[in-house]
């Protein structure tokens, strides 16, 4: 099956990629199987934990420095879970 990105608005790209920098420095396990409510709450203890977006960008940033081997994989699953949970919108 080919799938074909969507085009995307420049708000929801950068919103999304602010959910996933949430996502990876949450708790929540990789692991598991996350419902929708548990990633959304993962998102919110994040942002609270660390003090909003940019904290959590931050915090991202050194565990690529500190920890590169699981970094990548962590990021890419947050980006998945992220986008099935909030797909984007056609901008056309």
């Amino acid at each position: 099956m080919t799938v074909h990105p969507a085009k995307t608005s420049p708000q929801t790209d950068r919103l999304n990629a602010a959910r996933a920098e949430a996502l990876f420095v949450s708790s929540l396990s990789a692991w598991a199987d996350p419902t929708e409510a548990d990633v959304e709450a993962a998102i919110r203890e994040a942002l609270l934990a660390y003090g909003g977006f940019h904290a959590c960008a931050a915090e991202m940033a050194a565990a690529y420095g500190d920890h590169p081997e699981t970094a990548a994989g962590r990021m890419r699953w947050a980006r998945r879970v992220v986008g099935n949970l909030y797909p984007a919108r056609d901008s056309s």
